[in-house]
């Protein structure tokens, strides 16, 4: 008996958000199927790939990575040489050495390498803090009137913070928000609320509901945008159909598996090598749990995820 295949079909669909402008802005979101079943229903907007770029530029980065990047002495160097790897989307800021509790770089300083970069390179831009609340808030508020008119996303407004960063980012200068949970549908879906109620309009919304290492938890993560998914399409949840993006860098390179040297661990082979395995198989799995776009590191990284969104879609 031949096999026949029934399409399973959605009434809903996912938000989209643009990102940028002109040539090279970029569209999340917005289709009525589960993530690459582009057998069931035409997908136009594939996954986006983004490279992070590091205000600490390459302390502590891999040979290959240094490689890359030799002679780039400013932010905005590494994101020209970033704009030219293979297959990538967008340029992510993560302001790192802004922390009150490091180097507590101030905010005029941030605000003066994202302005540098958004002249130096025409790719939609994406803006993170340093993990500190209260600073971010002040860096996103910044940065959004600084960068007016260029369409970025702050990346994001949490709990603790979204009143500030959604009235900054969000309504005086209508720029992308970035909803940040810990990996709980139940949270997402209340910031989400909580964010249209201040006034941020839905369509601007991107969320990020968590994120983790493979192996590390990694199945909460996993069921999570499983269920987001399910619920906005299946169920039709307006509150949970906005695109999603995930940071990957910030997490794989920071387990041993990325770290511990040759000379510690020396059966687990190259190091940049893992860091690299680690950062595509995080990324690949949450763009196939449901995630519009991932944010790694490594050029390599990049370029290989783009070949593999591409071949699927």
């Amino acid at each position: 008996m031949p096999f026949k295949k029934t399409p399973q079909k959605f009434a809903a669909a996912m938000k989209t958000v643009e990102l940028g402008t002109g040539d090279k802005k970029i569209v999340l979101g917005g289709e009525s199927v589960l993530p690459f079943y582009s057998f069931d229903a035409p997908i136009e907007n594939a996954p986006k790939v983004g490279v992070e770029i590091v205000d600490t530029l390459l302390e502590g980065a891999p040979a290959q990575m240094k490689e890359f990047y030799a002679g780039c002495e400013t932010m905005a160097d590494m994101a020209k040489k970033a704009a030219t790897i293979e297959g990538v989307d967008f340029i992510t800021l993560r302001f790192e050495s802004a922390d009150p509790n490091g180097a507590d770089t101030s905010v005029e300083e941030c605000v003066a390498n994202a302005k540098a970069v958004s002249e130096a390179v025409d790719l939609p831009l994406v803006i993170m803090g340093c993990k500190n609340n209260e600073k971010d808030a002040q860096i996103f508020d910044k940065c959004s009137e600084a960068l007016a008119g260029k369409n970025i996303l702050v990346l994001a407004a949490k709990e603790e913070n979204y009143k500030a960063v959604g009235a900054a980012a969000g309504l005086a200068y209508n720029q992308k928000v970035g909803a940040e949970s810990s990996v709980d549908i139940n949270l997402a879906k209340q910031l989400n609320v909580l964010m249209t109620q201040l006034g941020v309009n839905a369509d601007s919304i991107v969320m990020n509901p968590g994120s983790a290492t493979a192996g590390y938890g990694f199945e909460y993560v996993i069921s999570t945008l499983d269920r987001i998914r399910l619920a906005a399409l299946g169920q039709n949840d307006t509150t949970l159909q906005m695109p999603i993006i995930t940071p990957v860098a910030s997490e794989t390179w920071n387990v041993k598996e990325s770290m511990a040297s040759e000379a510690d661990m020396p059966e687990w082979g190259d190091v940049e090598t893992r860091g690299i395995d680690m950062e595509v198989a995080t990324a690949t799995a949450v763009l196939a749990a449901g995630s519009h776009g991932v944010i790694v590191r490594h050029p390599q990284s990049v370029t290989t995820l783009s070949k593999l969104i591409h071949a699927l879609i």
